[in-house]
């Protein structure tokens, strides 16, 4: 299962992350209780659910008052008081974890150490209704048991009045934090992402993605913000079944023209057993219609270094290409073993079994299994396959 978070139109905040998640089945009962007792370790607060309109879409807005002032709070003293509350302990953890991320975005910005850190917009009761409200949203919903993905952040543009004067959007804070995430300008002259909620993302997603993933929708859940646009002002957040997987490789190439066949038949092994995820070689011509090779390695990008290395030193090549960070889509894979009797004696087959939205694509026997009992039998190849279809 996954969970992907969308941020790509209307950034993102803590009382939006809440929303959205309420919208998927998150308890309101418990998350108010939660929410306002917890934030009573800074100030009285009042929560509210109610279900709005954003430009034609329904979703769920989570309002939270907060009843009188509250001052300024030190980031240690803050963490106590969290761990001092009747919660779950991967509730105060990673709510910690959150404040952290915040602190030390604070901490960058003003040149002071964790421990000089004060909270003040982010130190107030309702940020830590939000963070805590987000968390305890998250695991009373088990997507701690999922992978969450985090789609690019809108943040927004033009400026923002904050505690320390008037700031340009993103806000330092914000910037600081998400600056290893993706993120983009707009689409309108206001803030979009608030420190708060970019630490509750990036705490609690998984990986981050440009586009969403193959998938099946099983549900989604609008949160939605404070202000009003021309387009509506919602996070969503889906739940989603896998139908497929990707991940990131890296293509290899290089040109050959100076190699025997035998000596491009021991390259193609000892690449393979080097952890190559696939070989191969094509025939080309070259400058001044020179036959030569094309080699093409795709590596997993943890054997990147070792596999040019390789290349470089079985090939004597003065240059390498490499393609990296390429998506590579992968169908679910199963491998199954079956039994056949063939000429009285029994014979074990692995087959591969690929599978896309649950219906298998493809049934393959392993070849070192029909080539074993090819040469069992004396049998050929064709005939075998023919007798384990």
């Amino acid at each position: 299962m996954t969970i992907i978070i969308d941020p790509q139109i209307s950034g993102i905040s803590g009382n939006m992350i809440i929303g959205a998640l309420v919208d998927l089945g998150a308890n309101t009962s418990e998350l108010k209780n939660i929410m306002e007792s917890s934030a009573s370790i800074i100030g009285k607060i009042n929560v509210k659910f109610e279900k709005i309109n954003k430009n034609g879409i329904e979703s769920m807005y989570c309002h939270v008052e907060m009843l009188d002032e509250n001052e300024c709070i030190c980031f240690n003293e803050l963490v106590d008081k969290i761990n001092g509350l009747d919660l779950d302990s991967n509730v105060k953890k990673t709510s910690t974890n959150i404040f952290k991320r915040i602190a030390m975005a604070e901490g960058k910005i003003h040149g002071k150490t964790l421990d000089e850190v004060h909270f003040h917009e982010v130190g107030a009761s309702d940020a830590v209704a939000d963070v805590i409200g987000s968390v305890y949203a998250y695991y009373s919903l088990n997507l701690d048991k999922k992978r969450v993905i985090g789609l690019p952040i809108a943040v927004g543009g033009g400026n923002v009045k904050t505690s320390h004067g008037i700031l340009p959007v993103p806000a330092p804070a914000v910037l600081e934090i998400i600056k290893d995430l993706n993120f983009k300008g707009g689409p309108v002259s206001s803030e979009l992402a608030t420190p708060t909620g970019c630490a509750i993302y990036a705490e609690l997603c998984s990986e981050i993605k440009e586009f969403i993933p193959q998938i099946k929708t099983k549900n989604v859940g609008y949160g939605a913000g404070s202000k009003d646009f021309n387009h509506p002002n919602i996070l969503r957040i889906i739940e989603a079944e896998n139908t497929g997987k990707s991940d990131e490789i890296d293509v290899i190439e290089t040109n050959i023209d100076h190699l025997t066949g035998e000596e491009i038949g021991y390259l193609f092994d000892v690449l393979l057993k080097s952890g190559a995820s696939d070989v191969s070689i094509t025939p080309i011509i070259m400058k001044k219609n020179r036959q030569g090779s094309l080699l093409k390695v795709i590596s997993k990008k943890d054997k990147r270094d070792e596999i040019i290395n390789l290349i470089f030193k079985e090939t004597g090549s003065l240059g390498i290409r490499i393609s990296p960070n390429i998506h590579r889509g992968l169908a679910k894979r199963e491998f199954i073993k079956k039994t056949f009797e063939i000429n009285g004696n029994n014979y074990e087959v692995t087959f591969k079994i690929g599978y896309i939205n649950d219906e298998v694509i493809s049934s393959r026997p392993e070849y070192e299994d029909i080539k074993k009992i090819a040469k069992d039998t004396g049998l050929s190849l064709r005939e075998v396959k023919e007798l384990i279809k």
